[in-house]
């Protein structure tokens, strides 16, 4: 799958999607960014007049990218793309440090590199950073993928 692949394949639709471009992908790492929007659902809220990027918010940035799209780029190796749909990925673990805050209107570039992957749980090393390069949040997110309609 080529990246343009990969983000028409994530299940995650605005307003709940983190993930703009992906720079770089292969079957060890990924490396996506995004920008965070003035006018984002949760800043109203978190914190009127002064708004902070939820740190739930930012695990989920790295996760869409860390866990579910390359998630979605390893498993197009040794599924058809056709049934690439009928999976959906589950989180599973996270471990998170948060060090800078993220900012309305922040770019950041998300890297995750792969842990493991082995019976459709992939686990990753995620880092989250700062258009000027500062490490904002980093840890470690797995996630597993589960055929849809099986319980």
């Amino acid at each position: 799958m080529t990246p343009e692949q990969v983000l028409q394949a994530l299940p995650q639709q605005p307003p709940f999607r983190f993930l703009e471009e992906i720079l770089e992908l292969d079957s060890t790492h990924i490396v996506g960014r995004y920008t965070f929007k003035h006018d984002e659902f949760f800043y109203r809220g978190h914190f009127p007049g002064d708004p902070v990027t939820p740190g739930v918010i930012l695990t989920e940035a790295m996760a869409q990218t860390g866990v579910v799209a390359l998630g979605l780029y390893l498993t197009a190796q040794t599924l058809p793309a056709e049934a690439l749909s009928q999976w959906t990925t589950l989180f599973t673990e996270c471990q998170m440090e948060f060090h800078l805050p993220v900012l309305p209107g922040d770019t950041v570039t998300m890297r995750g590199e792969k842990l493991f992957f082995r019976r459709m749980k992939l686990k990753s090393r995620v880092e989250l950073m700062l258009a000027d390069g500062r490490l904002a949040a980093e840890g470690t997110l797995a996630g597993v993928g589960v055929k849809r309609g099986q319980k």
